[in-house]
């Protein structure tokens, strides 16, 4: 067994956990999995397929790719993740499918955000999936814990699993109790060739601030990113301890 099947036997481990606490997937779902095409997504939608082999009951899974454009025409960056991307589902026998937005150049984090997300559930409707699933891992959820504690006055995380639109939908986070840094390790190991275009807000965001000082606390404190995920799924009813 190579050292890339190895580590995904051992991250699926983590996923299957998550699986079972929050009972994400069924037999018969048809799972719309978000792929931006960074080490996240396609992370995610390896151990999904890999899960399918190892299980009793069945489940489809479809790669949905977004790109907005801001402004006019899609740009050079966009095309080349979208083309490699596309070389990559298809290598794989993989169900795919692309979705294009347009936004104004000054839109916000927040508006961008929302459309993007509006997008996926748009297309997860017409490919007759009932449930999407998003690439955050456990550093996300701490991050998020730690945003709203800091910006919004509440202690709120990632939820493992959200219903939308009175059941239509179910968004699941198979990867909520995975580091990051074994979902880099992996990548590095697959040798991904791709990757999803940079956002220019990145380096000023604010989830950069929460990543730079949880990587500070936890030089002293190690468990800083498993006890803020625990604070904050604590306000939820469903909530079961990791």
């Amino acid at each position: 067994m190579s050292p890339s099947d190895k580590l995904a036997h051992y991250l699926l481990r983590s996923v299957n956990k998550a699986i079972r606490d929050y009972d994400m997937i069924a037999d018969g779902d048809r799972i719309a999995v978000a792929v931006s095409g960074g080490k996240d997504s396609l992370t995610l939608l390896h151990l999904l397929n890999l899960r399918q082999r190892s299980i009793p009951e069945k489940f489809q899974v479809v790669a949905v790719h977004v790109t907005i454009n801001s402004p006019g025409e899609m740009t050079c960056a966009d095309m080349e993740v979208r083309k490699a991307l596309e070389e990559y589902f298809d290598s794989r026998g993989q169900e795919y499918a692309f979705e294009t937005i347009h936004i104004e150049a000054q839109t916000g984090c927040f508006r961008c955000s929302y459309l993007r997300r509006k997008a996926l559930f748009m297309t997860a409707h017409r490919l007759g999936c009932n449930k999407i699933a998003l690439g955050h891992h456990a550093d996300d959820a701490a991050q998020t814990t730690l945003l709203n504690l800091i910006f919004h006055g509440k202690i709120e995380t990632l939820y493992p699993t959200r219903q939308f639109f009175g059941g239509q939908f179910v968004l699941i986070r198979p990867m909520i109790y995975v580091p990051e840094k074994e979902i880099v390790r992996f990548a590095k190991l697959c040798g991904f060739p791709i990757r999803a275009p940079n956002c220019p807000r990145s380096a000023s965001s604010r989830r950069t601030l929460a990543r730079d000082i949880i990587h500070l606390l936890e030089q002293e404190y190690p468990k800083v990113k498993i006890n803020l995920f625990r604070a904050g799924l604590r306000n939820e009813i469903y909530a079961k301890p990791p």
